[in-house]
């Protein structure tokens, strides 16, 4: 037998390009050719909200899951891998029982919540005092799974005394989810229209409760997001429509 002839340059190229592509970053735990470390401060942020995130354990899973990103990010984020919130997730915020809450949640029908133009008022008639000793509770999963956490964490939630607050946005399960605030912040398609990633919803939910540099806080965070779908964009690849969508748009084609 002849031996087996060496591997042509192209697969010896192509197979140091999959190891690149495989290897992650030390420090923003991303892939190599979408590595954030140029955009992440080298100092986490400091803010005087604390920010729990209930990480579920099938989000934390998926590749562009935002919340690890901000625990890179802010100084104050502390993030627990659970389907409910806990009061043992509470203890690692340092602050005192007395702090307020509020958790990032659109409303419902029978959950009604606050506006973030109506809790800025809220914050300011108050003299800004809340703001220094505030708790900001982030449920990080898909819709679905966000809405059992909700739930789930339903007695924890009311011995806070915790407000329900949402972003100014129309949530309208009745409509496709195409982008967040605009296609440069576009990770993934959401499932209806009004829903936005965890981490820009923290960016816009801080400019509104930090007292001196919540734009500031939100115009970095914002840049990172930015950076990240940009960078991401060079690897997605096309969505195929599903049967049963071409089959609906040929007959309302047919109906037009």
């Amino acid at each position: 037998m002849e031996p087996d002839s060496p591997p042509s340059s192209s697969s010896s190229t192509s197979q140091e390009q999959q190891q690149w592509r495989r290897q992650i970053c030390g420090q923003c735990e991303r892939p190599i050719p979408v590595c954030l470390c140029h955009v992440i401060p080298t100092t986490p942020i400091k803010t005087s909200t604390h920010i729990p995130i209930v990480h579920h354990p099938l989000e934390s899973q998926h590749k562009l899951n935002t919340a690890r990103l901000l625990s890179k990010t802010l100084h104050h984020v502390t993030t627990h891998l659970s389907r409910k919130l806990l009061r043992s997730h509470l203890t690692h915020t340092h602050q005192s029982p007395s702090s307020t809450t509020i958790y990032l949640f659109p409303p419902s029908p029978g959950s009604p919540a606050v506006g973030l133009s109506e809790l800025k008022e809220s914050l300011n008639s108050n003299g800004g005092g809340d703001k220094r000793n505030l708790r900001l509770v982030v449920f990080d999963g898909t819709w679905k799974h966000a809405k059992e956490m909700v739930k789930a964490s339903q007695g924890v939630l009311e011995g806070l005394g915790a407000t329900r607050v949402c972003l100014d946005l129309d949530v309208d399960e009745n409509s496709r989810g195409e982008t967040i605030y605009n296609d440069e912040l576009l990770l993934r398609k959401e499932p209806f229209k009004g829903c936005v990633t965890t981490f820009e919803a923290v960016a816009r939910c801080l400019r509104v409760v930090e007292p001196d540099n919540g734009e500031e806080i939100e115009r970095i965070l914002i840049g990172i997001l930015r950076e990240m779908v940009k960078l991401q964009a060079a690897f997605l690849k096309p969505v195929k429509p599903r049967p049963k969508l071409l089959k609906m748009s040929k007959q309302k084609s047919v109906q037009n």
